[in-house]
């Protein structure tokens, strides 16, 4: 069975990028080398800060849209806490 990963790489400008794919590892360098989408051959990708796992292709594509439509800050916050509610 195929596991799927949504990631977010952050960039050398700051920024994140989120996709998502069935190998982290080649996906990243694709990435890095140009071949990857078109947001990462303007914004330099440093490195893979996060990522989910997934079972099909559907829930990871659904989780990328979710997560490609947060603000900066909400992205921050599942990097650094995970999926745990921010604090009241």
């Amino acid at each position: 069975m195929i596991k799927w990963f949504m990631y977010l790489i952050k960039c050398e400008d700051g920024s994140f990028y989120v996709g998502s794919t069935s190998n982290t590892d080649r996906r990243f360098a694709e990435h890095s080398h140009k071949k990857g989408g078109r947001y990462t051959k303007l914004h330099k990708p440093i490195k893979i800060v996060y990522k989910e796992e997934f079972f099909t292709k559907i829930e990871v594509l659904n989780r990328e849209r979710q997560i490609k439509g947060w603000r900066r800050g909400k992205k921050e916050h599942l990097i650094k806490y995970g999926n745990r509610k921010k604090p009241e």
